[in-house]
């Protein structure tokens, strides 16, 4: 009866996986088609970037049937790579085979953690760029002119072509972007509007004998194997752009794997997900196809479907070959302009509207990033606008720990007989004795707030400095608190430290900053501090 059970749910199992395949295999193929082509590369580099790409992931990667290929992101990122090396296919495909590499080091590290604590606003900053850009250089071909890989070049044109509209290719690029959205929800779960906009914009082109650019001609056969050329000095000059390619494929995939793991309650390993993408794209670049990541919408049709090991993941590839062979002559076809109204369609999925929703609502400090982040992402450049983002987004953050990070002279949240010993210091002895907490983080970021504010101490004898933090100072913390020890000193102020945390008092101890206040000088607690800083008070004055 067991083994009834199991078999029955394995077949279960595997009709699920095989159908999950062929679901997100039908997404796959419009969507490859039209990145390919929206690269430079070719639909041909698209198409096959999804076959090798999810196959070898498939084969090496986790359980949990993730769908890989070229992507809105990657796609963008991949055209500003083929604008700077136009012409170029072995500094390309060199960029590739470096991402992919960059990757699988990535995958034996800690690193794939570090992913998670990019800023949202950064992301959606880069996302939204992203779908601007998909539609911004769809400009040009769905009214019938060239392909730009600029923004720029693409509104360029499309402003220069405008009384030289390809009414033909104009019609067939809204048919398609209305097919899309009209589709009833009830037919999208059964068959991807993407793929019946396709099929009807075809058709009613070859059926009308439409005079418009097509795919024309892409490669059945197996994409043939070539290393590329490796160059040292070219390598030092793609490493930026290689670099993006691995973060930006290694985000996506990872975020995907979140919604899938959602979906089937199960836990992707990010290292084993992180090597078999980058494999991946190593193959890719080896076959002069282009790079992709975990793809979220064709995961989440594969496991919709049924899909729940990575025997989808491997299916998936295997039937767009299927579908390759057998529909061939129809994929040539394809006006460009179809494929460009689907690029469209897509790039509005990408903008990120639940941010725009709540945009009033969000701190200021995130808006300033995600509109930084946005404009240099369609405008400059996407590698530029990722790295100004993190670290505008660090700066930012760095300013609000040191905006809470304050040299008080009142005591703050302190038992009541350390704030009677307090005020009786201020009552009797007149700021002779003075007591300061340092309440935060005492960082780069705050250290030189704290230094600003040791002014002149007029009439005091005995600085008791109270470092209530646990966290360890940063080298230029530490610069900061050598430069606090010699302006007190100049001003002939007794210094007296309370230091709790161990880990402090060593890190102190080890950089001789101790020593230069005194170890007879380091206290435990505020109490002893108060009551040693009156004895040598006392003293000196009989002195």
């Amino acid at each position: 009866m067991d083994f009834k059970k199991k078999f029955t749910g394995c077949l279960t199992t595997i009709k699920g996986d095989i159908l999950g395949g062929i679901v997100s295999a039908i997404v796959a193929l419009p969507q490859a088609l039209a990145f390919g082509v929206a690269t430079g590369l070719g639909a041909s580099a698209g198409l096959w970037g999804a076959i090798i790409l999810c196959f070898v992931s498939g084969i090496l990667g986790t359980k949990v049937p993730l769908i890989s290929g070229p992507t809105g992101p990657v796609a963008i990122v991949a055209a500003s790579c083929v604008s700077n090396y136009t012409n170029d296919i072995n500094a390309i495909m060199l960029i590739f085979l470096t991402a992919g590499i960059i990757q699988v080091i990535i995958s034996l590290t800690n690193a794939p953690d570090i992913v998670k604590y990019v800023p949202y606003p950064v992301i959606s900053g880069f996302t939204n760029g992203v779908g601007t850009i998909l539609i911004l250089l769809q400009l040009a071909p769905i009214i019938g002119m060239e392909a730009k890989t600029s923004v720029i070049a693409s509104i360029k044109d499309f402003i220069l072509n405008i009384n030289n509209v390809d009414y033909s290719c104009l019609v067939l690029g809204i048919i398609t972007i209305l097919t899309i959205f009209i589709i009833p929800k009830k037919i999208k779960r059964i068959i991807p509007a993407e793929i019946i906009a396709l099929i009807l914009c075809t058709y009613i082109s070859i059926k009308f004998n439409f005079d418009v650019a097509t795919i024309s001609k892409i490669g059945v056969s197996f994409p043939q194997f070539n290393v590329p050329y490796i160059d040292l000095e070219l390598i030092y000059k793609i490493i930026p752009f290689a670099l993006t390619i691995a973060i930006v494929c290694s985000s996506e995939s990872m975020l995907t794997s979140l919604v899938a793991d959602s979906l089937t309650n199960e836990r992707t390993n990010p290292k084993k997900l992180l090597l078999s993408q980058g494999m991946g794209n190593i193959a890719c670049s080896l076959f002069s196809s282009m790079p992709g990541s975990a793809a979220t919408m064709r995961t989440v049709a594969a496991i919709k479907t049924g899909a729940k090991t990575k025997l989808g993941t491997i299916i998936s590839p295997l039937f767009l070959i299927v579908l390759l062979l057998n529909f061939s002559n129809f994929v040539e076809k394809i006006p460009i302009c179809v494929l460009s109204g689907i690029l469209i369609k897509i790039g509005i999925d990408i903008i990120d509207l639940k941010l725009v929703k709540v945009m009033k609502y969000a701190p200021k400090d995130d808006i300033y990033i995600l509109f930084a982040v946005y404009l240099l992402t369609v405008f400059y450049n996407l590698i530029f606008a990722i790295g100004a983002g993190i670290v505008l987004a660090s700066l930012l953050y760095a300013k609000r720990v040191a905006d809470k990070t304050n040299l008080i002279n009142t005591t703050y949240k302190i038992d009541n007989e350390t704030l009677n010993l307090e005020k009786e210091l201020t009552d009797s002895y007149h700021y002779q004795i003075r007591v300061v907490h340092i309440i935060g983080q005492f960082f780069f970021g705050s250290s030189t707030r704290i230094v600003s504010q040791f002014d002149e101490m007029l009439g005091t004898k005995c600085l008791i400095i109270n470092y209530e933090s646990s966290s360890l100072l940063d080298i230029s913390a530490v610069f900061a608190l050598e430069d606090i020890i010699e302006r007190l000193k100049s001003q002939h102020i007794k210094i007296m430290m309370i230091i709790k945390n161990e880990a402090v008092l060593n890190q102190l101890k080890s950089l001789n900053i101790i020593s230069q206040i005194g170890e007879e000088n380091i206290f435990h607690d505020e109490k002893t501090a108060i009551k040693e800083a009156k004895l040598r008070l006392k003293d000196k004055i009989r002195a």
